[in-house]
């Protein structure tokens, strides 16, 4: 039995990140008086994955007519989240619905997009067929390669890019104005949650001072794995990102172009606004950092940490992906890298239901690399399952479910292109083979 729940009833978020911040939002539009939440940084978190300067949004509808039960929660959610980019006044300002490319350079990637991503006998999808077609879609003189063996389809309704620290930093001052209350952090940091009679009662942190609550929510991202036993239903996997330094000319150039993304080489999106730097990003199955706890005789785990440099070869598949799609700009130096942590679950589909033994605890964690798109509406979703009302068709499919994770592979690519077609582990980079970024 879940406990009493009203609008004084005190609740603490763990993590005031993409879904830490969107639910402290949402309950706060519901009149929710008490809400609290814990993070050990600032908002904007520099650990935070929405800490971004952009984010890809698109929403596809299904292809089949017979969908499989979590593509239709998947698309429930990211018909939600489009809505909320389009409509709702503390996102729309963030959503730049520019459009999106998918694209493959292999006969079995363009073959796979055919009959897992897109429709392509829908007139939604404008398809490129030759480097020209690529160049077409942008301004003469941004995309000068010769796009070697690729293929793709371009949609100009509902997708785009989102700015996401932008976006975050919104909700959190909405969050906060409508009374929500933020602790950063030493004070913010927490260490351990608090049990009582076998339930959750709130979490500690690490100035020492015990924070109880009627409610708590762990979303913490990729690092919820280290607070709670998740039974492996969570691996924290990381992916690379880099940005190269443009002139103002070229940054306006650059402006409201569709976003192109290679399903095996990478994407980019257009620069930032505000230091005219462009991101690009290469694409690969994901590192993990993966290390025994305890140390002797302990379950191999994947560990996050920060770092605002990327391996070198990382670089080089970024740079790659430039040489087919922009070599004018292959070989400038990059401005700013760091790796990006999500935690995926072992299916993909997001965690959000209460912890079957600790009715107090909500789980709403395993973003698995889609998290950020849904930050406008995730966190009424999140209150939904609070309040114990979630649409069924999310509900069975985001329940606490490790059973499907006990034989876990950690390793496994979850049907991830690109790079070596593996999970790299970043124990195996040396300390000489990241870049080195001022």
């Amino acid at each position: 039995m879940s406990p009493s729940l009203d609008h004084s009833s005190s609740i603490l978020i763990i993590g005031a990140g993409t879904w830490g911040c969107s639910t402290a939002l949402h309950l706060a539009r519901r009149g929710y008086t008490n809400v609290k939440v814990l993070d050990p940084y600032p908002v904007p978190s520099p650990i935070a994955a929405g800490n971004d300067v952009n984010k890809i949004m698109e929403h596809k509808e299904l292809k089949s007519k017979n969908p499989d039960p979590t593509s239709v929660a998947f698309a429930t959610c990211t018909r939600a989240a489009l809505k909320g980019w389009q409509t709702d006044p503390v996102f729309q300002p963030y959503f730049h619905e520019t459009g999106f490319i998918v694209s493959g350079h292999t006969p079995a990637l363009i073959q796979h997009i055919k009959e897992d991503e897109i429709d392509s006998s829908d007139a939604q999808y404008t398809p490129l067929e030759t480097a020209d077609d690529f160049r077409r879609t942008m301004p003469p003189g941004v995309l000068t390669g010769e796009f070697p063996g690729w293929k793709g389809w371009l949609s100009k309704e509902g997708a785009g890019w989102i700015h996401a620290r932008k976006a975050m930093v919104s909700a959190y001052t909405e969050a906060q104005r409508l009374g929500v209350k933020f602790i950063t952090g030493t004070s913010g940091k927490v260490v351990a949650l608090s049990y009582e009679n076998g339930d959750v009662v709130g979490a500690q942190t690490e100035d020492g001072i015990s924070h109880r609550a009627d409610h708590t929510i762990l979303a913490a991202g990729a690092g919820s794995d280290r607070l709670l036993d998740f039974k492996k239903q969570l691996r924290p996997t990381a992916w690379t990102l880099c940005h190269i330094k443009m002139t103002p000319d070229e940054a306006d150039k650059y402006r409201n172009l569709p976003v192109l993304f290679n399903i095996a080489k990478g994407f980019f999106m257009e620069p930032d606004e505000d230091k005219h730097e462009l991101k690009i990003c290469d694409e690969h199955p994901g590192y993990c950092n993966f290390v025994q706890e305890p140390a002797s005789s302990g379950e191999l785990r994947s560990v996050p940490f920060a770092k605002h440099q990327i391996p070198l070869e990382a670089e080089a598949r970024a740079r790659d992906f430039l040489r087919d799609t922009m070599p004018h700009l292959a070989d400038r130096p990059f401005a700013f890298a760091r790796i990006c942590w999500d935690a995926d679950t072992a299916d993909r589909a997001f965690l959000i239901d209460r912890h079957p033994d600790h009715p107090s605890l909500l789980v709403a964690v395993g973003g698995s690399g889609n998290g950020a798109m849904q930050m406008p509406t995730i966190g009424g979703f999140i209150s939904d399952a609070l309040e114990g009302r979630l649409q069924k068709e999310l509900k069975d499919v985001v329940r606490w479910r490790p059973e499907i994770a006990v034989d876990r592979d950690w390793h496994s690519t979850q049907n991830r292109s690109g790079g070596p077609d593996r999970i790299m582990d970043f124990q195996s980079v040396k300390d000489d083979e990241w870049t080195q970024i001022e």
